[in-house]
């Protein structure tokens, strides 16, 4: 028998011109979920469920089941010890002009002036919800994603008057949360070899932007106190996604996200502009009971923190035991566009009691001070 692969080929081409055109750049790919953010941040080709409205559209026909969950969880990356020199800092006497004072202060200055000293966050939460009728499924989700930088924005230096010691410098913060509420349809095709999928967002963009000087002598660097309030846009957005399953073991996806670039005002007069990012992802299943996953950006996407750069190969694996009564995964990330950065672990766990799961995630890297966690649980029927 002669496959056509016609559709899904026409639907990829057109996905591929709309998007080589425009300069890759964009904020970076958060890990949603649970289950993802324990096989590394891999979901582009695993997520079937209500979260593959934020994933890949397309994953939510490639399973039938009616799936609600609620999820939350975040990661900070801390390179060069940025809060860790800030307290130093603040607990160092001013009023001491020793020689061994000052070479204290000197340590500490230099640790936040060096190339790369600087901080990123990001934080996911919401309620997700996907249905299938026959060939297609409906889903949505009302969450909240949101990312921040913070860096040096000037370098920090000092004075001695022969009295006490004055510490200047500021470190600069920017923050965009998204607020959307999200409709995604899928279709499949050809026994669910195929599936294609769309996802439009109302979006709220809540866009930061603040800075907080550096004096030392107890005075506490409170950067999320003086970020100011947010400035307010909407905008929409569109994700788009495809998915190839050619056997029960092997499955392929890949999902282009805000493929119209939304852009949000922020409070000082610059815009923060969602460029589109593309992602892939490839899923083995060697026996039923276990899963391998590899995710890689296609695109390399701007952060929040001027010049630096998130383009993430994500790898992971998922095994479950007693007929999916217990989940246990493994993963790792590395941020491709920092060659300094190491692969940071992380790990999770899923338990199903009936239609209901629950699953936890974490991950810590003691080199660039990385911690991430996250929760969820879900109705699956």
């Amino acid at each position: 028998m002669k496959i056509s692969c016609t559709p899904y080929v026409r639907f990829t081409a057109l996905c591929l011109t709309i998007l080589l055109p425009i300069q890759a750049a964009a904020v970076e790919f958060v890990f949603v979920g649970s289950r993802q953010m324990g096989m590394g941040g891999a979901g582009v080709a695993t997520t079937s469920d209500s979260l593959a409205t934020y994933w890949n559209p397309a994953g939510m026909a490639m399973s039938k089941k009616f799936d609600i969950r609620f999820q939350g969880g975040g990661q900070v990356v801390d390179r060069g010890d940025v809060f860790d020199s800030l307290k130093d800092i603040n607990n160092l006497n001013l009023n001491d002009t020793s020689a061994g004072n000052i070479a204290r202060l000197q340590q500490q200055i230099d640790r936040l002036n060096r190339p790369g000293t600087n901080l990123t966050a990001a934080a996911s939460g919401g309620l997700y919800v996907k249905g299938n009728f026959g060939e297609h499924a409906l889903g949505f989700n009302v969450s909240d994603v949101a990312t921040a930088g913070g860096f040096l924005r000037s370098p920090v230096g000092f004075t001695n008057n022969g009295t006490n010691l004055s510490v200047n410098g500021q470190f600069a913060m920017n923050g965009l949360e998204v607020r959307q509420a999200a409709l995604s349809y899928a279709y499949a095709f050809m026994d669910r070899m195929f599936s294609i999928g769309i996802t439009g967002k109302l979006i709220q963009g809540a866009a930061y932007t603040g800075a907080t000087n550096i004096r030392g002598a107890s005075d506490d660097i409170k950067v999320f106190e003086d970020i100011g309030r947010a400035k307010i846009s909407t905008a929409i957005g569109i994700d788009v996604g495809a998915m190839f399953r050619p056997s029960s073991w092997l499955r392929m996806g890949i999902v282009a996200k805000d493929i119209n670039a939304p852009t949000f005002d922020a409070a000082n007069g610059d815009k923060f502009k969602l460029l589109p990012q593309v992602r892939t992802g490839v899923a083995v299943n060697p026996y039923n009971s276990l899963t391998l996953t590899a995710d890689v950006d296609i695109t390399k996407n701007n952060t929040l923190t001027p010049g630096v750069y998130s383009q993430v190969l994500s790898l992971g694996a998922e095994q479950t035991i007693l007929s999916e009564l217990l989940s246990f995964r493994a993963g790792a990330f590395k941020n491709m566009q920092d060659a300094k950065t190491p692969f940071i672990p992380t790990a999770g766990f899923g338990l199903r009691i009936l239609a209901l799961r629950i699953d936890i995630a974490g991950g810590y890297d003691f080199r660039d001070q990385a911690a991430l966690a996250s929760g969820s649980v879900a109705f699956t029927f």
